[in-house]
């Protein structure tokens, strides 16, 4: 029985992608990058942010002192412990806020950190405590 017009042209087409995919197959094998030296493979950028084959020129680089360089997070500088404020809102179930005189912040604070009976507009001195919800004074004191 005889093959139809279209099965050979199928057919055709079918052995075309074979011929194809087994040429790309012998290019990929004979322009392959395995087998490069790392310098081939070494890129740099220049100044201006581009690739390029040449290494930079290393005449105006500054040298650096390894005994200077410090590891780790810059150094925190002591605040003072004792801060000063005014009460400037006092609540009757016994919380409130201090505003600090030196940064004009609102800190939180509770009638249980106090060491004497505090009333709105009275001047503190307290310690700032770090909470889960921000700062907090703690050992509060009567400024007279």
């Amino acid at each position: 029985m005889a093959d139809s017009f279209s099965k050979k042209e199928n057919f055709k087409k079918k052995v075309q992608k074979a011929k194809e995919k087994a040429q790309k197959r012998e290019e990929r094998k004979t322009v392959n990058n395995k087998g490069k030296s790392l310098d081939d493979m070494i890129m740099y950028v220049d100044a201006n942010g581009q690739l390029t084959s040449t290494p930079p020129d290393n005449s105006n680089v500054e040298e650096f002192d390894i005994n200077n360089i410090q590891l780790g997070a810059a150094p925190i500088e002591a605040e003072e412990l004792v801060k000063t404020g005014i009460i400037t809102f006092l609540s009757e179930k016994g919380y409130g806020f201090i505003t600090e005189d030196s940064s004009k912040e609102n800190v939180f604070f509770h009638t249980n950190n106090a060491t004497e009976v505090l009333k709105k507009g009275n001047k503190v001195s307290y310690e700032k405590e770090k909470s889960p919800k921000g700062f907090s004074a703690i050992d509060i004191k009567i400024v007279k």
